[in-house]
């Protein structure tokens, strides 16, 4: 008698890329490079705190996108993660054309990656359906000194199969050297790119394939705690706000908050542009800005989010009193 023969059906894996990267490390800036060479890639954005401000600063993008708002990936957010990966996993299945050959998580600045990397590896009907390309940490060079400070920089670079190194534009050649030897004492075994002015081959990327993944023992209490050191500012400006002061002001913040103000980010209108403007500071530097293209959900209120190492209560006082300041000058 012969024996029955069955079909084993092979599950197509969709690659998945995760980008994680202290805050103000240029994770969003990647991405976005990243969609400008491979746009049918699916998105999902975990953002720290309650107002999600990364996906407006996102270039205009056709792929399924979705964000995670309210915490870091180690934390509640962690159990809205599953069910949004198998939902969009079912509706890459019931279509014909697949709307996304990726899936890029980009996780919040204060997360530990490792929660992310749990769900994709372990759980059994997302690890036959996902597979883990790689997982890139962003390392800002003009931040080499906070890794000491906070362990979720270490933690995102431990796990990294691929660092890349920002912001190198911005410092010396000694500096430089300096990130790279931190960066081999908790990434021995990843790759290490420098992307001087954000320039980096996106095929790199996408065609590493993610190494084994070493122990990494780690403290759920802990990992929530130390997220809850940092606390959230956010600023609306319901009409268009003159630039050059809100750049000096801004800039005065950045000094004067150098430690404690470990982030700025937001979008704006000004009276000088029409575009909105990105606005993107930390570690007591304000990026130069760029701009977004208009879009039919443009409300022009402008957001700017702040976010600190502690409490500073007084941050957005302080901000529309020294605009003010400035305007009589």
């Amino acid at each position: 008698m012969n024996p029955v023969s069955r079909k084993i059906k092979i599950i197509e894996q969709i690659p998945v890329i995760v980008i994680s990267g202290f805050l103000g490390s240029g994770k969003t800036t990647l991405l976005n490079s990243l969609l400008h060479h491979f746009p049918k890639s699916a998105v999902i954005i975990n953002e720290f705190g309650t107002i999600p401000i990364d996906q407006d600063l996102l270039q205009k993008h056709q792929a399924p996108k979705a964000t995670l708002v309210g915490g870091c990936l180690c934390c509640q957010t962690r159990d809205a993660l599953m069910p949004m990966l198998k939902n969009l996993r079912m509706a890459w299945e019931s279509q014909t054309e697949k709307p996304f050959d990726y899936v890029i998580i980009e996780t919040s600045g204060v997360a530990n990656p490792e929660p992310v990397l749990d769900i994709l590896l372990t759980q059994k009907w997302l690890s036959a359906r996902y597979r883990l390309q790689n997982v890139i940490s962003t390392f800002s060079a003009i931040s080499d000194e906070n890794v000491s400070r906070f362990p979720q920089m270490q933690a995102q670079l431990a796990w990294a199969d691929t660092v890349v190194l920002t912001h190198a534009d911005l410092v010396t050649e000694r500096q430089i050297q300096k990130c790279f030897t931190t960066i081999e004492k908790f990434a021995p075994n990843a790759t290490k790119i420098n992307a001087p002015f954000g320039a980096i081959s996106p095929s790199l990327l996408f065609t590493q394939q993610t190494a084994e993944k070493k122990t990494l023992k780690r403290n759920q209490v802990e990992d929530d705690l130390t997220a809850k050191r940092f606390k959230i500012i956010c600023l609306r400006f319901e009409n268009r706000i003159e630039w050059n002061l809100l750049q000096v002001v801004l800039i005065d913040l950045l000094t004067t908050y150098h430690h404690e103000l470990v982030r700025v980010k937001g979008v704006i209108y000004t009276q000088e542009h029409k575009k909105p403007m990105i606005v993107q500071g930390g570690n007591g530097y304000l990026h130069p800005p760029t701009f977004l293209e208009m879009r039919e959900f443009n409300d022009e209120v402008g957001r700017l989010v702040f976010i600190t190492d502690g409490e500073l209560v007084n941050l957005a006082e302080d901000l529309m009193a020294k605009l003010q300041k400035v305007k009589q000058i």
